[in-house]
């Protein structure tokens, strides 16, 4: 099974090429019948720290469906861990290219926080954390399982109390993984519904914000 690869063209950053240097990269995973343009209205919430790069998925959902996807969706319980797996290949193959030493981290709505989580098992060294706003673990094992159960990387996981779009048993087998494979934090925002809220942009402000005050510990000893 094949995956079409991330198109570099559309790729959104937040700054020109000159001002990369080796500062921390922020990737951008849109979700499903979306692109690379609506997540990037986050950017003035994001620490300016950051070089942030939002990407476009590579797949086209079935008409009449807009924008792209990282993976097909056959109903409600239709999800394949084996093609959200595919997914993230394809974010690590751009992330090498395209970022190369810089420390990455990813941010990811839905369908795009499924992807960000699974980058970070499929490879662990190459993702140093991840946002999950409105997504999921997916199910069955990889090999980085077990060394994220060691390391516990940090992870942001945000949803709404009202969001009936990710089924209740993806939500539960999320609930169960993360607490044994992350340091994990996030939060459950009574009333919300499958979106992002002010109150939840200032929690993932703030786990940033403890990202880049790592990273500065790291640094110093």
């Amino acid at each position: 099974m094949s995956h079409p690869s991330l198109d570099p063209s559309v790729v959104r950053w937040s700054v020109s090429p000159a001002e990369r240097g080796d500062r921390p990269v922020l990737v951008l995973l849109h979700g499903y019948g979306s692109d690379e343009h609506d997540l990037f209205g986050l950017v003035p919430y994001l620490p300016d720290s950051f070089v942030v790069a939002s990407v476009r998925a590579p797949l086209a959902p079935p008409w009449p469906t807009p924008g792209a996807s990282w993976y097909p969706i056959e109903g409600l319980d239709g999800r394949d861990p084996a093609a959200v797996t595919l997914a993230a290949q394809a974010v690590l193959a751009w992330v090498q290219d395209a970022v190369g030493s810089a420390r990455v981290g990813l941010l990811g709505f839905s369908q795009g926080g499924a992807v960000a989580l699974q980058t970070l098992r499929v490879d662990p060294d190459a993702v140093s954390f991840a946002v999950v706003l409105a997504g999921y673990a997916a199910g069955g094992e990889l090999p980085g399982d077990a060394v994220l159960a060691q390391r516990r990387p940090p992870v942001f996981w945000g949803r709404g109390a009202a969001d009936d779009v990710i089924p209740a048993p993806l939500v539960d087998l999320t609930s169960q993984w993360l607490p044994g494979h992350s340091e994990l934090s996030g939060r459950v925002y009574p009333g919300l519904t499958h979106s992002i809220s002010q109150d939840e942009l200032d929690d993932v402000r703030a786990f940033l914000d403890a990202r880049l005050a790592d990273q500065v510990g790291a640094a110093v000893t």
